[in-house]
């Protein structure tokens, strides 16, 4: 199950290029907003790193999963939201600073629960592996650099000096968002063609639960501690869309299971259809918020 170039190597170059936009529309005012008001940075981080694995395992275990798909599907639920949870959540009109700071937070604390969750999910099922699994610290540390730290503050530095350019420039970033979000969901659909049928009938179901139950968790949680409509959303988008590239590295390069990545890969080829929906959701919601008090 090999990742196609455009994944490989087009995504990154892809996806610093929409970091760059997305920091053309944020301030240091909206971190700073998120570090004053800190309650969605915690309950989304509280949602992801523990809520979503725990989720993983009850559906594995209700639907009876073989030991190598149950696992993986631990392993997708364990992994967190990635720079595509970003671009989600800048289409989607949601709050961008609190998806950014939940991602760099999930992914860093995921170093500890990640490896905690999966070798829990192999002693559950001792059949699967009996691989001990550690997550690749520096790649990780260097991914959240380059691909989300760096172009971010670059495009905040150009809207401080030029918020005239900044704005015109943020409008051909969210034009090329959408275009790489539907190569996406083609490039990953086109790279699994052969077993497209074979991995959706052993994984898809448990996939799909997992990806909308991540992504109702993370709204129904924001809803019950009184989070705004855009924070509502930004945590049903961080807990629904997943870095499981992260998946399938640690299933296959680690504990050398290609049965345990499809889960993960599943997981990434639906997320991908959730998240256009909630795309044209949050689109249209934030329509209306424009247009309600222009008609009172």
């Amino acid at each position: 199950m090999e990742q196609s170039p455009l994944i490989e190597i087009g995504l990154p170059v892809a996806l610093f290029v929409i970091m760059v936009g997305i920091g053309l529309t944020l301030t240091a005012a909206d971190f700073r907003r998120e570090a004053r008001h800190p309650r969605g940075v915690t309950v989304g981080a509280a949602a992801q790193l523990l809520i979503m694995p725990l989720l993983g395992f009850a559906i594995a275990a209700l639907l009876g999963l073989p030991p190598a798909i149950a696992v993986g599907l631990v392993i997708a639920a364990a992994c967190p939201g990635g720079t595509s949870s970003n671009l989600i959540a800048y289409l989607a009109r949601a709050n961008v600073a609190l998806s950014i700071v939940l991602t760099v937070i999930a992914s860093i604390v995921t170093i500890a629960t990640l490896p905690l969750f999966v070798n829990l999910a192999m002693r559950w099922q001792p059949a699967a592996s009996d691989v001990a699994v550690r997550v690749p610290v520096g790649r990780t540390v260097v991914l959240l650099i380059g691909i989300i730290l760096v172009p971010v503050a670059i495009g905040m530095a150009v809207r401080r000096r030029t918020p005239e350019r900044a704005a015109a420039l943020e409008r051909t970033v969210s034009l090329f968002g959408a275009v790489v979000l539907l190569a996406l969901i083609v490039g990953i659909a086109l790279s699994v063609r052969d077993e497209f049928w074979e991995l959706l009938a052993s994984a898809g179901p448990a996939a799909l639960l997992l990806n909308l139950g991540g992504v109702g968790v993370g709204y129904l949680i924001a809803a019950a501690v009184g989070l705004q409509a855009a924070d509502r959303l930004t945590l049903g988008v961080e807990l629904g869309v997943k870095n499981t590239t992260l998946g399938i590295l640690i299933a296959i390069n680690i504990i050398g299971s290609e049965t345990m990545a499809v889960p993960p890969a599943v997981y990434g080829l639906l997320m991908y259809l959730s998240a256009a929906a909630l795309v044209a959701y949050g689109r249209s919601a934030a329509r209306r918020r424009v247009e309600e008090p222009a008609a009172i």
